[in-house]
């Protein structure tokens, strides 16, 4: 049996049910790809991988939408308070599409909020785009007059834990490759991203992490993609992540 056929399964209505974690702490980690098997090997009990018509690893696309001026980008490289991102979410094997939208909560809290998208990936639409002016507005970020377009994409293969301990998920993903409007393109072959989302300040998955050697990384998959293919734009945040981890 493969390590990853292991965890009993868990159904994306039981994981929804149990950790929707729309509001959540967030940290990610840099794993070589080699050291995969032995992470998933010591995993607490009672873990949960998340299946879905007898697949457990599962392909998406993030189109990232930014302003004329990359906001979006600038805020998380200069670590603003209240930064965020906005994005057409696709589960590629579903088909199924939607707009999110990410800002920050108190105390580092990412707030994801969605609602379905019908387009191509062009652009936001009319609905997006009013959607993401109501949300970023609700979170004190001053939307008014803002224009947005796609900046970038993302592709990636993810797996889905579920730790009923703490109620928290862990996401796997591998296979990434980020792309610009014109087709450049960097991958990440040999490391996959391992990030935790909880509602509470650590989960025993960080804590695991934290034994085996990993502590949280600086990456986010847009800002640091986009600064990985555009060298003009200021990196300094990201230049460990950039050194160690894409190759062209």
């Amino acid at each position: 049996m493969s390590v990853m056929t292991a965890f009993p399964p868990i159904t994306l209505d039981e994981l929804v049910g149990e950790a929707a974690l729309l509001t959540r702490l967030d940290r990610k980690y840099l794993v070589p790809a080699t050291e995969l098997d032995g992470l998933l090997d010591r995993m607490p009990s009672g873990v949960r991988m998340l299946e879905i018509d007898s697949r457990r690893s599962f392909s998406y696309r993030s189109i990232y939408f930014d302003t004329a001026g990359l906001e979006s980008y600038h805020a998380a490289a200069h670590g603003r308070r209240r930064r965020f991102k906005i994005r057409i979410r696709t589960y590629l094997d579903s088909g199924l599409d939607f707009v999110e939208v990410k800002t920050r909560g108190a105390r580092g809290v990412t707030i994801k909020e969605r609602i379905p998208y019908a387009g191509d990936g062009s652009r936001l639409g009319s609905e997006g785009e009013a959607y993401a002016s109501e949300v970023l507005t609700g979170a004190g970020i001053c939307a008014e007059g803002h224009e947005y377009a796609p900046v970038m994409a993302t592709y990636y293969r993810r797996t889905t834990l579920f730790v009923p301990e703490t109620g928290s998920r862990v996401t796997i993903d591998s296979d990434l490759a980020w792309m610009l409007p014109d087709g450049s393109t960097l991958r990440m072959p040999d490391s996959v991203v391992v990030e935790t989302k909880s509602a509470r300040a650590a989960s025993d998955v960080d804590r695991l992490l934290w034994s085996l050697g990993h502590r949280p990384s600086r990456i986010s998959k847009y800002a640091t993609g986009l600064a990985a293919l555009r060298p003009d734009l200021p990196a300094n945040k990201w230049h460990g992540v950039l050194r160690r981890h894409f190759t062209p």
